[in-house]
């Protein structure tokens, strides 16, 4: 088993802490076990702004699960919680992201990891800095917490209740 494995889960549609639930059931029913999780965060939509604000929240995953099955399971759980990607950063019931599968850098037509994104967004980087602040990012040797100190993302990340 594998630890160290972080996903991103995000809701901007519909009741979204009651989704984030359903996210999280089904990732510890196919993927894994949650080991950490944080707070609920509310923030501004990121790059298409004119739509709903979104719930987001970071859980750290431990599996046995290869990063390309696990992409593939994730897939399969947004669709059954009612996902159809229409645009690019477009509203969602559920996104579900894997930012670091423990130290590893994969680079596939389909699957970056660690998520490309992560240094450019305090939606992601508040939570993630919330439950792991040392954890390292694998390919630009910074901890989240050095991340997010040097982060411009000018969006409000609106701590909420627990998750």
């Amino acid at each position: 088993m594998i630890e160290g494995i972080f996903l991103l889960l995000g809701s901007n549609l519909g009741d979204k802490k009651m989704i984030l639930e359903k996210a999280r059931a089904k990732i510890s029913h196919r993927l894994g076990i949650i080991i950490k999780k944080s707070a609920l965060y509310e923030t501004a939509a990121w790059g298409k702004t004119d739509q709903p604000s979104f719930y987001n929240q970071v859980i750290e995953v431990k599996s046995a699960i290869t990063p390309v099955d696990m992409l593939a399971a994730i897939n399969i759980i947004e669709e059954e919680l009612g996902r159809v990607r229409r645009e690019k950063w477009g509203e969602r019931v559920i996104d579900i992201d894997i930012l670091y599968y423990s130290n590893r850098v994969i680079s596939l037509e389909k699957l970056n990891i660690p998520h490309p994104g992560i240094q450019d967004r305090r939606f992601t980087l508040v939570p993630l800095v919330e439950i792991a602040p040392d954890f390292l990012h694998p390919f630009l040797k910074k901890t989240n917490q050095q991340l997010l100190n040097e982060c411009t993302d000018p969006l409000e990340v609106e701590r909420m209740v627990n998750g």
